[in-house]
């Protein structure tokens, strides 16, 4: 069962996404806050695997919540969820460490099957959305790229054929019927990936390969 925290300042919002979790045999809701401080007292309080949080919000923003979720002792993945499909605040979330964006529009069983893959370890971005706002908002600089392409150096040739095909958003399955290699070994390449690059989810290793120039 996967324990869900619905963080959104709007009630009808917040009754809206607990209906349609609660309705999945393998999601519960449970716990909900109207602002990132009741996000961080519920996260506190109770074991979450996955809170969906939005991003404007009163007392403390989502993004800000995003960073305080992920340093917690047992910290949940995040989904952000959005009005806007470019806002700039997505990709501050991203870089902030949650797992993934959704517009608050996607279609319900897309928010669902997003749940279940975070909840299993991989990253869940809005397709048309995820590549406008790291292009538009992800800027590097040489100095940046130099420092990605050094960090990049401590993968096998294996591990960044891997990362390269992790950074188009691809899963783990995905990826294993590319390179030939079962799934469970996909998973193993991924958290050693992780841990070389010191980054602590696929978003973020995705933005270091790109500041690196292995993907476009």
């Amino acid at each position: 069962m996967i324990r869900t925290l619905v963080v959104d300042d709007d009630a009808l919002v917040r009754l809206g996404l607990t209906d349609l979790l609660d309705g999945d045999p393998g999601i519960e809701v449970v716990a909900q806050a109207a602002d990132g401080l009741q996000a961080i007292e519920r996260a506190s309080a109770f074991r979450i695997d996955v809170a969906l949080v939005d991003v404007r919000m009163p007392r403390m923003d989502g993004i800000t919540a995003t960073a305080r979720l992920r340093a917690l002792p047992q910290p949940p993945r995040v989904i952000t969820l959005t009005t806007f499909d470019l806002d700039r605040y997505v990709y501050d979330a991203l870089a902030a460490g949650a797992d993934g964006f959704l517009l608050k529009d996607t279609d319900p069983a897309e928010i669902l099957r997003a749940v279940h893959l975070v909840a299993a370890g991989s990253a869940m971005l809005h397709p048309a959305a995820a590549r406008r706002v790291i292009d538009r908002y992800h800027a590097t600089g040489r100095t940046a790229a130099s420092a990605a392409r050094a960090r990049l150096d401590r993968l096998t040739p294996r591990e960044r054929e891997v990362l390269a095909l992790l950074a188009e958003g691809r899963a783990n399955a995905d990826i294993g019927e590319r390179l030939a290699m079962r799934e469970s070994t996909v998973k193993a390449h991924v958290s050693r990936i992780l841990t070389a690059l010191g980054v602590s989810n696929r978003v973020q290793a995705a933005l270091l390969a790109r500041d690196a120039g292995l993907v476009g």
